[in-house]
């Protein structure tokens, strides 16, 4: 686990775990959170044993309300572009990069930069109570970490823009609804041991090359599915998928 008290972080039984535990401030980001869960992308883009990642919140409340206020109203426009923005652009496209499919267990608020962190996720999981919200125009400003271009590529172009320009809340049955999260649920926890549970009997290179193409242009796509097909079956886990099918047996995944 690690020491630090705004991210935590760890990799148990192959499931790496990126938790937002700054609960008083209702998860707020902040220039040392986007540190910690670069940090933590890199360590899970380094494992081998690491086949589902989940992102969740340590509140109750909130997953998270976005970006800390106090962190980016301090900056000049100089240092929003060049340090701020980006920053965020750089850590949000490692953490919806990485090869493992990542889960969002989202409890609460899922406001602004919040939202925009759960749109780097595959998979997004709330409760009843869950609320997400594009409010930066409310503050005479914009989404500043990939809103404009994640949240139409999920719930398409005219409902972004009516959260975007309105910055008025959704409820998680709207949200389910939209496509916005995949499903609605009162126990975050199960749902979450149920998905990875599935998602790790798979064969790993199997589930992280399927990710790489769905997350492909369509233009490429079939190019690059006749040439996954040729790695998936090099594996040796496509031997043992057909020699498990054949003795009607669970397959043994290696992820080799």
């Amino acid at each position: 686990m690690s020491t630090s008290q705004k991210i935590l972080f760890q990799i148990e039984d192959r499931v790496g775990r990126i938790t937002l535990n700054r609960p008083e401030k209702l998860n707020a980001l902040d220039p040392e959170m986007l540190t910690q869960l670069e940090a933590a992308a890199n360590a899970l883009e380094a494992s081998c044993e690491v086949r589902v990642v989940i992102l969740d919140s340590a509140s109750d409340r909130a997953f998270c309300v976005g970006a800390d206020i106090h962190a980016w109203t301090a900056l000049s426009p100089l240092e929003m572009w060049s340090t701020w923005n980006r920053r965020g652009h750089q850590v949000f496209d490692r953490l919806a990069q990485l090869r493992q499919p990542v889960i969002a267990l989202l409890p609460g608020f899922a406001f602004g930069g919040g939202l925009e962190l759960a749109l780097t996720a595959d998979i997004r999981i709330a409760t009843g109570q869950a609320t997400f919200a594009m409010p930066e125009v409310k503050l005479a400003t914009v989404p500043g970490w990939a809103g404009t271009f994640r949240l139409p590529q999920v719930i398409g172009r005219a409902r972004a823009k009516q959260m975007i320009f309105s910055g008025a809340p959704v409820d998680a049955q709207r949200a389910e609804q939209w496509g916005l999260v995949n499903e609605v649920v009162s126990d975050l926890s199960a749902k979450s041991r149920e998905l990875t549970d599935l998602i790790c009997r798979n064969a790993p290179v199997s589930v992280q090359i399927a990710k790489q193409l769905i997350n492909t242009d369509a233009s490429n796509a079939l190019v690059l599915e006749s040439l996954a097909g040729a790695v998936t079956a090099a594996t040796s886990d496509a031997a043992e998928g057909l020699k498990s099918f054949k003795e009607k047996r669970a397959p043994e995944f290696k992820g080799k």
